[in-house]
């Protein structure tokens, strides 16, 4: 009997003599090992997906703005292309202005960006304009006689590349840029 007591002891197991209607239980400081491991495993889990999550979520902001982007300048390409710098409706800029009618339709297609971070370059058949306006002074001369059909029009538009995570905002200096060509109609 002796002899067991020893071996249990080397083992970390207390081991004593079993007698009728007593129990008698190995115990090891195991089961409370398990127990710390789990919670420190699930506070390192915590710690290494939400930067993680926040990350993809972060990206999908991004691309979501990016997508809205496009969209946008193809709709207003698409429109101008179309209507020859006028529009139908109240609050229309007047045709002499085909670029503003452009952008008036970018803006409103693109609800979730901020219009004065958006940049313009429209290029009518082959001469360039930048900006929110190519103003003329009648339809027949400048940008609004430059809208012939048949001719190739490229609309242009830029939008910082700028995010918040928690309050915080991040500049990262870039520019995300959508471009699309139409043939006047």
């Amino acid at each position: 009997m002796q002899l067991m007591k020893r071996a249990a002891a080397s083992l970390g197991v207390r081991a004593g003599i079993r007698s009728p209607g007593r129990r008698v239980h190995a115990r090891s400081g195991a089961s409370s090992e398990r127990g710390q491991a789990s919670v420190e495993f699930a506070l390192l889990l915590v710690f290494i997906l939400f930067p993680f999550f926040v990350g993809i979520i972060t990206v999908g902001v991004v691309v979501n703005r990016y997508l809205e982007l496009t969209d946008a300048v193809s709709i207003g390409a698409r429109q101008l292309a179309i209507s020859r710098g006028s529009c139908v409706g109240t609050g229309c800029p007047n045709t002499t202005d085909p670029c503003a009618a452009a952008v008036a339709t970018i803006e409103g297609a693109a609800p979730f960006l901020i219009s004065s971070n958006l940049t313009f370059t429209f290029v009518i058949n082959g001469t360039t304009y930048p900006g929110t306006s190519c103003s003329s002074s009648g339809t027949t001369t400048g940008a609004a006689g430059n809208m012939s059909a048949g001719a190739a029009l490229t609309v242009t538009a830029t939008y910082p590349v700028n995010f918040s995570v928690w309050g915080t905002k991040y500049d990262t200096g870039q520019t995300m840029t959508a471009q699309t060509t139409e043939i006047i109609q």
